[in-house]
């Protein structure tokens, strides 16, 4: 029963794998605001474009 109360503690997978998680949710927002940030960019020179053919 001590060794695997000591196992269960010694045991690092599961901090690895929310560690894993972490760094996927950072780098997907990350990803979301620069798309964000160049389409709001973008939608601004096409209208700044449409402005001056018109």
């Amino acid at each position: 029963m001590k060794s695997l109360v000591s196992r269960f503690f010694n045991d690092e997978s599961g901090a690895t794998a929310i560690e894993y998680g972490l760094i996927a949710g950072l780098i997907g927002v990350v990803i979301i605001t620069a798309a964000r940030t160049v389409g709001t960019n973008m939608a601004a020179k096409y209208m700044q474009i449409a402005n001056n053919l018109s």
